[in-house]
């Protein structure tokens, strides 16, 4: 027997007297670098900045996280999710949530927007139909186990083209590992599914071209902010 369930969901809000700022978009956006110069800007302005990032690669979790994405670890793609989703408990818990009632400003390489867009991707096994992904959303995301985490106050997407990624990640690698989601043939539905989430959650996420140099990237995020009373 099927039973049809259709009702309306905020997302949960930073109710706290901290900034939560977030920097989304697939492996070679620049996220990275964007999410460690707003920290140094901020800091000059004499603020106080906690610098994270999703999924982290230290503790408990995030030494398996690590290994999961670098292909030590093989696990189930569903299962991985669940693993991502313990570290983050962890983190809003030992990081994230004590330093925004602080009042400090939280900048994080990512946040529970890309748990959206991975775990729906694991869990279509690498397609994305846009109906099955609202159904999804629903039942696995909001309802369940990502609707627990605050959501960010600033959300920047940059948005660059699959063949960008791939030059940069080439040149990353000659010093890092490469992970698992780092191929051309997972990351053209990331990218999909990124531009899936910048549209259905417009009012959340600022999606930014991250094809522009670095420092047109900040001056952009950063006249953003100024315009939110934030910087």
């Amino acid at each position: 027997m099927k039973y049809k369930v259709n009702f309306e969901l905020d997302l949960k809000r930073n109710s706290y007297k901290g900034k939560y700022i977030v920097i989304e978009g697939i492996d070679g956006c620049g996220k990275t670098t964007q999410a460690e110069i707003l920290t140094k800007y901020f800091r000059k302005l004499g603020r106080e900045v906690v610098l994270t990032r999703e999924p982290r690669k230290k503790g408990i979790i995030g030494n398996l996280v690590h290994k999961v994405l670098t292909g030590k670890l093989k696990l189930h793609p569903k299962a991985i999710q669940y693993l991502f989703t313990a570290d983050r408990v962890i983190h809003y818990e030992d990081v994230i949530i004590p330093a925004l009632k602080e009042g400090k400003i939280v900048i994080s390489d990512r946040c529970f927007w890309s748990a959206i867009v991975y775990g729906i991707l694991d869990r279509m096994e690498g397609k994305y139909d846009y109906n099955i992904a609202d159904q999804l959303l629903i039942s696995q995301s909001i309802i369940s186990m990502y609707h627990q985490f605050i959501v960010p106050d600033y959300t920047f997407y940059l948005k660059i083209p699959i063949e960008t990624s791939l030059k940069r990640i080439r040149q990353k690698h000659l010093k890092d590992e490469k992970e698992i989601y780092e191929s051309k043939e997972k990351l053209q539905p990331v990218i999909r599914g990124y531009d899936w989430l910048a549209e259905k959650f417009k009012r959340e996420i600022i999606t930014l071209n991250g094809e522009k140099t670095i420092k047109e990237v900040t001056e952009e995020i950063v006249q953003k902010l100024k315009k939110l009373k934030i910087a």
